[in-house]
């Protein structure tokens, strides 16, 4: 029975080693290229701890746009310091009536904080359920990876969050973005999607697509 004891915290100390990280940080070299694993990593000596600092996050985005809302990104290509750590955050800033479409993160899960303001979020799962709630100051949602979510602002005045992911590059591709302002023929639009001709060509106008 020792024995047995003995190899089990031996196996699980191999395979905590193998989970370790073997640098502290791999603050990202923006003169090298980008690559699936994300930045290669700056020089240890050339790091500085404004590297592991953003400020980016202190300042509204300019929601006068389509959708009235403006994303701020503290992401890998943003923000040197969370290369490599599997964490990121973002600013998110609705007018009012402002609406953020349905969108996956294909490389994360997320965290939504609301700040300010009335949100209505919610995120579809893969069975077609659909998870609605609506968010006041303080409250906390989450958006599992890779499942089609969105946020409105549902109050009269401006709403602010921050959204955190599970990734220090968490990818995204808005729904009506990649069938209408893309050059997604419109009768293989109608095919797959059974929307009428006509509204697949007034939304392509709106946003821009061709095809």
């Amino acid at each position: 029975m020792k024995m047995i004891l003995t190899i089990s915290f031996f196996i699980f100390s191999l395979l905590s080693l193998s989970h370790a990280s073997v640098v502290d940080f791999c603050v990202a070299d923006y003169n090298a290229p980008n690559g699936p694993a994300g930045y290669s990593c700056k020089t240890p000596k050339k790091v500085t701890v404004d590297d592991f600092v953003f400020h980016g996050l202190a300042t509204g985005g300019n929601t006068t746009n389509i959708i009235k809302a403006a994303v701020t990104p503290a992401f890998d290509a943003q923000f040197p310091g969370v290369n490599g750590l599997g964490i990121s955050i973002a600013r998110l800033d609705l007018a009012p009536g402002g609406v953020i479409p349905l969108h996956t993160h294909p490389g994360a899960s997320e965290v939504l904080v609301v700040i300010q303001g009335t949100i209505l979020a919610g995120f579809v799962s893969s069975a077609n359920v659909v998870y609605l709630k609506t968010l006041n100051k303080g409250d906390v949602m989450v958006f599992p990876q890779g499942l089609l979510h969105f946020q409105i602002n549902s109050g009269r005045s401006n709403a602010l969050a921050f959204v955190s992911f599970s990734s220090a590059n968490p990818g995204l591709q808005i729904l009506d973005f990649a069938l209408f302002k893309s050059d997604f023929p419109t009768e293989l639009i109608t095919a797959t999607t059974f929307l009428d001709a006509g509204l697949v060509k007034k939304l392509k106008g709106v946003l821009g697509g061709s095809g």
